[in-house]
C-alpha cells in the first residue's frame, strides 16, 4: 500500500515556480498595458509658440484622431514604428510612411549589430580573453578599484555628455574582465548602467539635457550648475558605495549571487578556458591596438566638445540627430548611430585582416555576431514602440496638462519636490531627455517664477525626476538593452537596485526641498 502510495506521489507532477517574464515578452505585456491606458486617456493639445514649444494654459482637449480600428492598428505597428517610423513635423504623428525626422530606433539597432559583428571577429582572436586572464591576475585583490575607477568615470561622461547608449560597446570589454575576478554578470552591468545613468540623472552641463531644458527655460546652462555638481559627487558615491558592497558580498561567498555564475543559454558555446600562463601574441596585442583605438574614437567622435565647453544653451535631440546649436570646434567629428556602426564594421574586417583569418571566416564571424544582438535589438525598438503610441494617440499633452495642474499654486518647498515627483512617470513615456525637456520645460518654468522657485532650480528637479525613472525604466533601452546583452534578468535588476532607488529619492527630496526653501 504504502509503495503504490509513493510511486503515485512520485508521478505528481510538481508544481513549476514562478519565472519573471524575459525582457521580450515584457516590454510586450507594457506595450499592450500602455495601449489600453491610452483608450481610457482623453485626446488633447496644447498650442505652440513659433518655436515649437507648449505655451501655458493653451490646453484643449480634442477628439481622438484615431478609431478604435486604427488603435489597432497601432497596436500591432508599434513595433515596426518603434524600428523605422518617422515623424510628420506638422502633425507629429508617426508612421513608416512619412516624410520627416526619424523616431524609431533603427540607428540603435544596426549600432548593436555591428558591435556584435566587431565583438564575433575579435573574440575569435582570444586576444581579449588573454588580456582579461593576465590582468585579472594583476588586479586579482584591486576590483574594487576597477569598478570605483569605470562607475566614476562613466558617470562623469554622463554628467558632461549624456554618455548613455554609447555603453552598449563595453560589455563585451567588462563582463569577460569582471567575472574573471569572481564578481558575476550584475556587477558587470550595473557597474555600467548605473555609472552612466546616475551621471545622466546628476547631469551638470549635458547639453541634451541640462541645455536643452535651459534654453527652453530661457537661462544660462551654468544657472544652478553648483547644486548640480554637490548633487552629481553624493549620488555617483553613493552608487558606487552600493555597487561595491553587493561586488565585495558576492566575490566572498559566490551563493549570495543574485543571478549565479552559470548562464542558462542553450545557445551558447562555452569556449574552452584560457591558460593563466599563455602570453599574448603579436598578432593578439595588434587586435587588441585596433580595439583599444576603436573604442577611444568612438568616444572622442560622439563629445560634442564645443557645446561643454562652449556652454551654449540650443534645442538638441539627442536619439536622433546628437547636435545641438552651439557652433562645433574644428576638430568635431559629431558622428552618431550611422558613422559608429559603419565604424565597428570596418573595425572587424580590419581584425580579420591583420589577423589572416580569411574571407568566409570573417564573413561568417560578422554574420554570427550581428545575430547575437538580435534580441537586445527586439527590446530596443519594442521599447520605443511605447513611446509612438502615446505619440499617436495624442495622449501626453492630456497628461502633460493634468502635471501643469498638480504644480500649480504649491509653496516653494512643496513646488520644487512636486516637479521632481511629476516627471517621474513622464519619463517613462518620454526616455529621451531633450524630448521631455522640450515639453515639459515651457510648461513648469513660468510656474516656478509664481511658486518663487528659480528656473535653474526647477531645471535640476525635472532632470532628477526624469533620472530616477530612466534607472529603471523598461522603455529606457539604456536599462533593458544592457541588461539583454549582460543576460541579466530585468526582476534581478529591480531586486537589486531598489533600495538604491529609494536612497537617492531620499536625497534628492531633502537637498531640492531645502534649496528651494533657501533660495
Amino acid at each position: 500500500m504504502s509503495t503504490k502510495t509513493e510511486e503515485g506521489a512520485a508521478q505528481t507532477p510538481a508544481k513549476k515556480k514562478f519565472e519573471f517574464p524575459g525582457a521580450v515578452t515584457m516590454l510586450a505585456i507594457v506595450t499592450v498595458l500602455v495601449w489600453v491606458a491610452a483608450l481610457f486617456i482623453p485626446a488633447g493639445r496644447f498650442g505652440v509658440d513659433v518655436d515649437g514649444s507648449p505655451v501655458p494654459g493653451s490646453f484643449e482637449t480634442v477628439t481622438s484622431p484615431l478609431t478604435f480600428f486604427e488603435r489597432i492598428q497601432q497596436l500591432i505597428l508599434s513595433p515596426v514604428n518603434g524600428l523605422y517610423g518617422v515623424q510628420d513635423p506638422l502633425t507629429g504623428f508617426v508612421d513608416t510612411d512619412n516624410i520627416g525626422r526619424l523616431f524609431g530606433s533603427v540607428g540603435v539597432v544596426l549600432f548593436i549589430m555591428a558591435l556584435g559583428a566587431f565583438i564575433s571577429v575579435s573574440f575569435a582572436t582570444r586576444s581579449l580573453e588573454t588580456a582579461v586572464s593576465q590582468l585579472a591576475t594583476k588586479l586579482s585583490d584591486k576590483g574594487w578599484l576597477l569598478i570605483t575607477v569605470i562607475m566614476v568615470l562613466f558617470s562623469l561622461l554622463g554628467s558632461t555628455m549624456g554618455f548613455s547608449v554609447e555603453t552598449f560597446g563595453f560589455y563585451a570589454l567588462l563582463i569577460p574582465l569582471m567575472t574573471a575576478l569572481g564578481y558575476d554578470r550584475m556587477v558587470a552591468a550595473t557597474m555600467i548602467i548605473l555609472g552612466a545613468l546616475v551621471g545622466n540623472m546628476a547631469s551638470t552641463v549635458n547639453p541634451f539635457s541640462i541645455g536643452v531644458a535651459s534654453g527652453e527655460a530661457g537661462v544660462s546652462i551654468g544657472d544652478g550648475i553648483v547644486l548640480r555638481v554637490i548633487l552629481w559627487i553624493v549620488l555617483t558615491a553613493v552608487a558606487v558605495v552600493f555597487v561595491l558592497r553587493y561586488a565585495a558580498k558576492v566575490k566572498k561567498d559566490p551563493a549570495t549571487s543574485l543571478v549565479g555564475f552559470d548562464i542558462d543559454d542553450e545557445e551558447e558555446e562555452a569556449a574552452p578556458p584560457v591558460d593563466i600562463d599563455s602570453k599574448l601574441t603579436g598578432i593578439q596585442k595588434l587586435v587588441l591596438v585596433i580595439t583599444g583605438l576603436t573604442f577611444g574614437l568612438m568616444i572622442f567622435s560622439v563629445i560634442p566638445w564645443s557645446s561643454i565647453f562652449g556652454g551654449t544653451t540650443g534645442p538638441a535631440e539627442y536619439d536622433a540627430y546628437h547636435v545641438t546649436a552651439t557652433e562645433p570646434y574644428w576638430f568635431e567629428l559629431n558622428w552618431w548611430f550611422p558613422q559608429l556602426a559603419m565604424l565597428f564594421i570596418l573595425a572587424a574586417v580590419l581584425v580579420g585582416i591583420v589577423a589572416k583569418m580569411g574571407e568566409k571566416k570573417t564573413v561568417s564571424l560578422i554574420t554570427r555576431g550581428a545575430g547575437d544582438m538580435v534580441g537586445p535589438a527586439i527590446v530596443i525598438l519594442l521599447a520605443r514602440g511605447v513611446s509612438v503610441i502615446m505619440t499617436n494617440t495624442e495622449t501626453l499633452d492630456t497628461i502633460l496638462n493634468a502635471m501643469e495642474q498638480l504644480v500649480s499654486g504649491a509653496s516653494a518647498g512643496v513646488f520644487a519636490i512636486l516637479v521632481m515627483l511629476v516627471n517621474i512617470p513622464l519619463a517613462f513615456l518620454i526616455p529621451s531627455s531633450s524630448g521631455h525637456a522640450t515639453l515639459a520645460m515651457p510648461l513648469l518654468a513660468p510656474l516656478g517664477d509664481f511658486a518663487g522657485v528659480s528656473r535653474s532650480l526647477v531645471i535640476t528637479a525635472f532632470q532628477m525626476g526624469h533620472g530616477l525613472m530612466l534607472m529603471v525604466a523598461p522603455t529606457n533601452v539604456v536599462v533593458v538593452g544592457g541588461l539583454a546583452m549582460a543576460k541579466v534578468g530585468y526582476d534581478k535588476f529591480l531586486r537589486f537596485v531598489w533600495p538604491l532607488l529609494l536612497i537617492n529619492f531620499v536625497i534628492v527630496v531633502v537637498v531640492i526641498g531645502a534649496a528651494a526653501v533657501l533660495e
